[in-house]
């Protein structure tokens, strides 16, 4: 009798596998096809058809617009941001970034993006990785990366702005973080915390915890919950920034986008204003469209670069973050992260020709 519930439970088991797998199947052909049929997954309704429409009706029109192209998307990036914090190895990367040297930055920048999609869920992660031994150079290049170049943004940012956009934040990413991480772990105060958390590991390091390896139809469920709760966690405020972002493409005049947001003038003020504004990013990507693209035109590379680059250091997230690794070191990384948005925005402006 035993021997039957066992095995019914283990067919039960499979089954639910298999559902979860076909679900994750069909989300990333849904995503194949999309491609393969050229279809855009960006809303394609301009500006001046917006404003034909009364203004309680304009956000609808743009919401249904969008969710009409982007849902594949939005799926697609849930769904593997789950599968990807789900099996990714944790306990190895808190291992080999538990020092500053190469490997541990490496790991830092090659890693962050798929562990976490916007800062409200980094800096937990941020404390942890420090907790677990990290040294504090890969853990500050962890904690600048993840916002600026996780999976979800750089999808929303190569889907609804450029693919070109999106590389460039990449490598501006990259370099900022890296720049960040090894000058904090040359300075004093970067050392002083890096060897509490080490000290403070090493006691606990003696408690052995038993681990019992979850079923695979377990973890798979897991990791779609992981995506469901990222998913409500963003989207509220997603909505909220297409709604703002509805106006904007309606009302803002491009008059007032050239004289104000272009040239050295726009890159300081986009910096300026991105970095200490706390919206999550996937809402920095919508209302960063809404400002800088005009009928599928962006009027500043460089600005717009620079207001995408100034999610790792804003306020909300530097206070929470001052509570593992104090004042010092986030004053340290927040103007370095500044400095770079202000240099990748002007560079990247100057080299395509669009600052």
């Amino acid at each position: 009798m035993k021997g039957e519930k066992n095995e019914w439970k283990k067919i039960k088991k499979a089954i639910k596998a298999c559902v979860i797998l076909a679900f994750i199947t069909v989300v990333f052909g849904l995503l194949i096809y999309s491609r393969v049929k050229a279809y855009s997954l960006a809303p394609t309704t301009s500006p001046i058809k917006l404003r034909g429409y009364p203004l309680w009706q304009i956000p609808i029109v743009y919401l249904y617009d969008y969710f009409s192209h982007g849902t594949i998307c939005l799926l697609f990036a849930f769904t593997t941001a789950g599968l990807i914090y789900e099996f990714v190895p944790k306990e190895a990367i808190t291992k080999y970034m538990g020092s500053s040297k190469a490997l541990g930055y490496g790991l830092a920048l090659g890693m962050a993006p798929f562990l976490t999609v916007c800062s409200c869920t980094m800096v937990p992660l941020f404390g942890g990785i420090l907790y677990a031994g990290a040294g504090i150079g890969p853990a500050i290049t962890f904690l600048l990366m993840a916002p600026a170049s996780n999976i979800l943004a750089i999808l929303l940012t190569g889907e609804l702005i450029s693919w070109e956009l999106a590389g460039v934040r990449v490598i501006a990413s990259a370099t900022i973080a890296l720049v960040a991480g090894i000058a904090i772990s040359k300075t004093s105060w970067g050392k002083s915390v890096e060897k509490e958390h080490q000290i403070n590991n090493a006691t606990s390091a003696t408690a052995k915890v038993e681990i019992v390896k979850p079923s695979l139809d377990e973890r798979l469920w897991a990791a779609l919950k992981f995506g469901g709760y990222l998913a409500r966690q963003i989207l509220p405020y997603f909505i909220l920034g297409l709604i703002a972002v509805s106006y904007l493409e309606a009302f803002l005049p491009e008059e007032i986008i050239k004289k104000y947001l272009t040239g050295v003038n726009g890159v300081l003020l986009a910096s300026v204003v991105g970095g200490p504004l706390y919206t999550p990013t996937l809402v920095e990507i919508v209302l960063g469209r809404g400002i800088w693209v005009r009928e599928g035109i962006i009027l500043s590379k460089g600005a717009l670069l620079a207001w995408l680059m100034g999610q790792p250091y804003d306020f909300a997230n530097a206070l929470a973050v001052s509570r593992i690794a104090k004042w010092k070191v986030v004053a340290t990384y927040m103007v370095i992260a500044w400095a770079g948005s202000v240099i990748f925005g002007l560079l990247y402006g100057v080299l395509s020709g669009s600052l």
